[in-house]
């Protein structure tokens, strides 16, 4: 190279270095430690929790700290002991729960509980529409409270996890239920629930096509029983086909197929979907009347008025009552029968999400990058952020994706 190409090739270099540079600036962290308060579930045998200890001592390492009212997670055999050797901090006053920025619970709270809740906290909890009220809903506004409502939480897929995995939980118990009530040990007649070599197996009509409807679909087939599935979707009852690949006889609900197929059923499951609250009543008294005696009937669908017409709330201490010489078990809250295993799947949902808030920094940082959780938002600092529910009760809805852009 001569030494006029390389003066050349200086003087290129002099005026860059001239040029204004890019410097690299600090990003500062996301993160930030989350105060997360767990109480005792008040209602009427609740007997879930959010929280194992196992997550607790996730959280905790993860720099977040958690209060948990003593005796929280009893009904769910995880014991204070358990929780305190996580990391959590037992306290005996549920007003010290109260003071944490996020609030897990399983029920909603009561008006006396979000009397105890601060301005601006965060809520994790269900909501039940027969337990939702324009108070409920004013007094969570006064607090601003952001409230989450798990039943409304999807996932990346669109599913609701929670909804989900409640329902697989809940499908696989009846079936364990309509063994105990056939058995003599509970008074029922004496049978067997399953199918053994020379004798006629057991008739199961279940009456729903979804979640609830598969698991019990398929845990009854693996003991041996006949399944008949009805349901008004053709396309969802090809679905649980396809999903169990086993073939089963399956209808749309047409009255005189269900009423012989109930005739002869030993147990009937009604697990139908609520729509906005209400579960249509398909079965009617008559049918009911004409069923084999010592049959089993579980309305799973009571929480939402049920689905046969005899069907009557019951409660875990009261679970059962006889009309017609048929046994109804009407108890709206199934999974708490198997609280435990709930809790675990209620947990595997939950933590992963607050290791997500604290990640981001904050509930309102995550809201804005997880469409799934913002999902699930029904009030969010003193406005109704659910549509169904400003309708029913008549309140004004305010979009939660224009309140959280209106940041910026």
């Amino acid at each position: 190279m001569t030494e006029k190409e390389k003066s050349g090739f200086s003087e290129l270099a002099q005026r860059a270095m001239l040029m204004p540079q890019e410097s690299t600036l600090e990003i500062p962290s996301k993160n930030k430690n989350l105060f997360i308060g767990i109480p005792k579930e008040t209602s009427y045998q609740e007997n879930r929790i959010t929280l194992t200890p196992m997550s607790v001592g996730l959280l905790v390492n993860n720099g977040h700290e958690v209060y948990l009212e003593t005796g929280a997670g009893n009904n769910a055999n995880f014991f204070d002991t358990e929780y305190s050797e996580a990391g959590a901090k037992i306290v005996y006053d549920v007003r010290e729960v109260y003071t944490a920025d996020i609030i897990m619970k399983v029920a909603p709270p009561s008006l006396n509980e979000i009397n105890m809740m601060q301005l601006n906290q965060t809520l994790f909890s269900t909501i039940h529409h027969a337990s939702v009220s324009t108070e409920y809903l004013k007094a969570l506004n006064k607090k601003k409270i952001t409230s989450v409502s798990y039943e409304f939480i999807t996932d990346d897929s669109g599913i609701y996890p929670v909804v989900q995995s409640m329902s697989e939980i809940v499908g696989t118990t009846v079936i364990l239920i309509a063994a105990e009530y056939l058995s003599k040990v509970n008074n029922g007649k004496g049978a067997m629930l399953g199918g053994i070599s020379g004798i006629a197996p057991t008739e199961i009509v279940i009456i729903g096509a979804g979640t609830v409807a598969e698991y019990a679909a398929r845990t009854a087939l693996g003991l041996g029983a006949q399944v008949k599935v009805f349901d008004d979707s053709l396309s969802r009852l090809r679905r649980l086909q396809n999903n169990l690949g086993h073939r089963i006889f399956t209808s749309v609900i047409q009255p005189e197929v269900l009423k012989k197929a109930l005739r002869t059923a030993d147990v009937a499951i009604g697990a139908v979907r609520n729509v906005n609250g209400r579960c249509p009543c398909i079965v009617s008294e008559e049918m009911v009347k004409n069923m084999r005696a010592g049959a089993v009937i579980i309305d799973v669908s009571i929480d939402g008025g049920g689905c046969f017409e005899t069907s009557e709330v019951t409660n875990h201490s009261n679970p059962v009552f006889k009309k017609y010489d048929v046994i109804h078990y009407c108890v709206p809250n199934i999974a708490s029968r198997v609280s435990r295993t709930a809790s675990y799947a209620l947990t595997n949902i939950f933590s992963p999400i607050l290791l997500e808030v604290g990640n981001h920094g904050g509930i309102e940082n995550m809201l804005w990058e997880h469409k799934g959780v913002r999902h699930g938002v029904y009030t969010h600092k003193g406005n109704i952020t659910n549509k169904h529910i400003a309708d029913i009760f008549n309140l004004p809805f305010k979009d939660l994706d224009l309140l959280m852009a209106a940041r910026f």
